[in-house]
């Protein structure tokens, strides 16, 4: 079996009601997205809490998926008529042949390197390296494969820095990736937060079939953190927080003291144009730096003072 789909370019104005004028018709899915995607001009949305974003990119396109007997031109006479559009839009036809989806999704996922011992592997793969620290991750509800370099930059810095026996909070920990990281790398104790009740039952089931310690971690929603009264025993060697920069500034002083004096704090999902930004916020608390950047992205560690 094989199926077309129907691509017509856009704009934020119109994309949604062609997309549901599209589904009306029989598409069997319908999915919006930049046109401009894998260029220079592509526009990069987030939807950060508390800050305006644009819902739709300006220069959109829509794909619908039909069964390809479909009469074509009928669904664009329709749709034209259906949203009183002067003229029929432009389009193009893209052929979609049966594959096996479960193969063709794996393929997309190859074990990543992040450093000569730390490895990120999925199941369907054999370790390139069976000797180095391997985390073995299936993509999966959570966020957090191992793909993205926000995640890579955070299992960097704790690849060179975390030292045997620091506990860490892992805040916003998706897939709970970078907790397991912490424990094979040598972390007494791992706390995982997240608010995303999907998020922590994906960080539990990674950490045991990684063969991580259950005594040695745990994964929850919160962490006495938001009573800003934490003792001296409560507090941990390091924090990171891969999330995006607003939620990051806003969270600055519950995250600073979750961490001990001279403890470290590792800062991710922030763009190079944000990170000032960032660094200044949790400066009363830490001496910051940009540590690295990747693609755009940078991260920000400090020390508390």
């Amino acid at each position: 079996m094989s199926w077309i789909t129907l691509i017509i370019k856009t704009d934020a104005a119109h994309a949604e009601s062609l997309s549901d004028a599209l589904m009306e018709q029989g598409a069997l899915s319908v999915d919006i997205h930049d046109a401009a995607a894998d260029t220079q001009d592509e526009q990069l949305l987030f939807g950060e809490p508390g800050e305006p974003s644009e819902e739709i990119w300006r220069n959109a396109e829509v794909s619908a998926l039909f069964n390809n007997d479909v009469e074509v031109e009928e669904i664009l006479r329709n749709v034209t008529f259906a949203l009183q559009l002067d003229n029929p839009p432009s389009y193009r036809l893209e052929s979609v042949e049966e594959q096996d989806w479960v193969r063709l999704t794996q393929s997309q996922f190859e074990p990543i390197q992040i450093s000569p011992r730390l490895w990120i592997v999925p199941t369907w793969h054999e370790s390139p390296d069976p000797s180095a620290i391997n985390l073995i991750l299936d993509p999966g509800l959570a966020f957090g494969t191992g793909s993205h370099p926000t995640t890579q930059l955070c299992l960097s810095w704790l690849d060179q820095n975390l030292q045997q026996g620091d506990r860490l909070i892992d805040y916003g920990c998706g897939s709970g990736i970078l907790a397991i990281a912490a424990l094979k790398l040598g972390a007494d104790h791992v706390i995982g937060i997240d608010i995303d009740p999907q998020a922590l039952k994906a960080s539990q089931a990674n950490a045991l079939s990684n063969q991580c310690d259950p005594d040695r971690f745990v994964f929850a929603t919160t962490h006495r953190v938001a009573a800003n009264d934490l003792t001296a025993d409560e507090q941990v060697d390091v924090v990171v927080a891969n999330i995006l920069a607003n939620p990051l500034m806003i969270l600055a002083p519950i995250l600073s003291q979750s961490v001990r004096k001279g403890g470290g704090i590792v800062l991710s999902g922030v763009l190079q144009e944000q990170a000032e930004e960032v660094r200044n916020v949790y400066q009363p608390w830490f001496d910051m730096n940009i540590a690295n950047e990747q693609a755009g992205w940078v991260l920000l560690t400090g020390i508390k003072k």
